[in-house]
C-alpha cells in the first residue's frame, strides 16, 4: 500500500518525531509506515488523515 505521508507531513512543516507525538506512536514507526514497511492499523489510520488535513482515500493508495 503506498502513501502520501511524507509528502503531506512536509506540506505542514511537521517532522516524523511530531507526528508520531500526535499519533501516539514511535518516529521509527511513522517512518516504516512513510517506506511502505508497516501497514498501520485502521484506528492509526484515520488518526493519521486527520492530522495531516486529508481523507484515509487521499492519503493511501491500495496497489494489487
Amino acid at each position: 500500500m503506498e502513501n502520501s505521508i511524507a509528502v503531506r507531513r512536509k506540506k505542514l512543516k511537521l517532522s516524523q518525531a511530531e507526528v508520531a507525538q500526535l499519533t501516539h506512536v514511535t518516529r521509527q514507526t511513522i517512518n516504516a509506515i512513510e517506506n511502505d514497511k508497516y501497514d498501520p492499523s485502521l484506528a492509526l489510520t484515520f488518526n493519521l488523515a486527520h492530522i495531516l488535513q486529508t481523507t484515509v482515500d487521499e492519503l493511501f493508495v491500495f496497489e494489487q
